[in-house]
């Protein structure tokens, strides 16, 4: 086994952070490094850095759903006469039905 005996650790700070449920987090960071403003607890809550205000939220664009996607591929009108066709075939026998 190796010991640390002639070892030079880099310098490190100990970062405080306080959970709003009470657990405090130390984590080691590296004098260099860009501390984070928040750290996940292992509650689950966002752990603010002790004497640190919380930082803006980051503005994001709404999720996409299913619909926007495929309006963005074709039009109602379209659909409506894909669909349309599709309930055809249906009705003649010619397509089977899916699970």
């Amino acid at each position: 086994m190796e010991t640390e005996d002639g070892v030079e650790f880099a310098p490190r700070l100990q970062a405080h952070y306080d959970c709003p449920n009470g657990h405090t987090i130390i984590l080691p960071f590296s004098v260099e490094a860009d501390v984070p403003l928040v750290w996940e607890c292992r509650c689950g809550e966002e752990a603010l850095l002790r004497d640190a205000s919380r930082p803006e939220p980051k503005a994001g664009k709404p999720p996409r759903t299913h619909w926007d996607m495929l309006l963005e591929r074709r039009t109602v009108k379209e659909l409506e006469e894909l669909l349309d066709e599709r309930l055809g075939l249906l009705r003649a026998g010619k397509l089977r039905r899916s699970a």
